[in-house]
């Protein structure tokens, strides 16, 4: 979730925690039609999550930093249940003020760029994980900061999507990667800035991981091209 003027998560998780305000946010793009996302969806318990959410879940282990946390519904679990210790962020003041009144000990206003000077043994990144990357020129940056971030033998556990199935036969095959999204976010008239949302197949992910020394392992498909990874830096 990008940082952005107008708090669309906020507003919409606040409204629905405060008053059970069910209005969808509308997810805009020029290349998609309109999509939405149930505001109550954000507030899932585990049972209700998909398959390769649970297995995120249940593959996290000591020191947890859940990144781009929402309403906290990853990282009540987490605490509440796994006992472990968690650190939740989200670029979103709202989703966060809701977060912690619903029991989270440490849920920070954050954009996981930022975060610097701590260290954690696992990283968390669900619901398309890859798209704060924004774009495929960011990648590398994006993981020497997971590097920086991580305690020895550390993993990042992050799922994304494989949208080649999108494609047409005859589409330029050097146009941009169709993975490479554009964004905005509308929650009861309220319009957020555009924003770059990454979706990124397996195939390149591992082969951009390897490039900067890390193993990249497949944990689970999932129904609709979707996928669960760990990724990890290699030994040296």
């Amino acid at each position: 979730m990008n940082k952005t003027k107008k708090d669309i998560f906020g507003m919409a998780i606040s409204a629905y925690y405060y008053h059970k305000d069910e209005s969808d946010i509308i997810v805009h793009s020029p290349d998609f039609d309109d999509d939405i996302i149930p505001v109550f969806y954000l507030f899932r318990e585990f049972g209700d999550m998909p398959p390769i959410e649970k297995t995120a879940l249940k593959t996290c282990r000591g020191s947890v930093l859940d990144v781009g946390c929402g309403a906290g519904s990853h990282a009540l679990y987490l605490q509440n249940k796994k006992k472990l210790k968690v650190t939740a962020i989200d670029t979103s003041g709202g989703a966060i003020k809701i977060a912690s009144e619903r029991g989270l000990k440490d849920a920070r206003h954050l954009d996981f760029f930022e975060l610097k000077n701590e260290k954690f043994d696992t990283i968390l990144m669900l619901m398309n994980g890859t798209g704060i990357i924004g774009n495929l020129k960011n990648l590398n940056s994006f993981f020497r900061h997971v590097e920086n971030l991580l305690l020895p033998g550390g993993q990042l556990l992050i799922d994304s999507s494989d949208l080649s199935y999108l494609q047409d036969e005859d589409d330029d095959p050097d146009d941009k990667y169709i993975g490479e999204i554009r964004f905005q976010l509308s929650y009861k008239g309220e319009q957020s800035e555009s924003f770059d949302w990454l979706y990124i197949d397996f195939e390149s992910l591992k082969h951009i991981a390897d490039y900067n020394n890390f193993n990249c392992e497949l944990l689970k498909k999932g129904r609709h091209y979707d996928y669960l990874a760990r990724l990890q830096p290699k030994k040296k």
